[in-house]
């Protein structure tokens, strides 16, 4: 069961189940991307699998990114902010069987950003364009938007 701690992550995991496909190659690719990065976009997801041996992962910076053990050793890297971290794959006597570079980036395909003065507004245009708020954007924006896509929430949520 995956303990946390302000500046660690640490995930316990039965050694056997374990299978190094290499930090940065997704669970079901056959070819492993360069060893030593991971890039994920901020508010996805990519599934990875640990080294064998693994016992405790540690992540740099959990504000940037986050890791979820799952079965068989799988694990969910989330993209939280944008940045640069690393993740640490440590054994149980505490030695490192791997460390990987973990860069965040904003999702650049359907995002327009319109720029009002020192204000920043971003919306997903795909094809009609929609308020979608991204790290950066302009506090006012951020906030009525954020404000408005809970409340719809809340109202489709009501009669459940």
């Amino acid at each position: 069961m995956p303990r946390l701690r302000p500046h660690l992550v640490l995930l316990r995991a039965a050694p056997a189940a374990l299978a190094w496909l290499a930090l940065a190659a997704p669970v079901l690719a056959n070819e492993p991307a360069p060893q030593g990065a991971v890039s994920v976009q901020v508010d996805n997801a990519k599934v990875i699998r640990l080294p064998e041996k693994t016992q405790t992962v540690v992540v740099g910076n959990p504000m940037i990114a986050d890791i979820t053990l799952q079965k068989n050793g799988v694990v969910v890297l989330t993209g939280k902010s944008f940045g640069t971290t690393n993740l640490i794959a440590l054994d149980g006597r505490g030695a490192m069987l791997a460390e990987s570079t973990i860069s965040v980036q904003a999702a650049q395909a359907s995002i327009i950003t319109v720029q009002r003065g020192l204000d920043r507004e971003s919306y997903s245009c795909t094809p009609n364009c929609q308020p979608a708020v991204q790290l950066g954007d302009a506090n006012k924006y951020f906030d009525e938007t954020s404000k408005q896509a809970e409340q719809r929430r809340t109202m489709a949520t009501q009669g459940r």
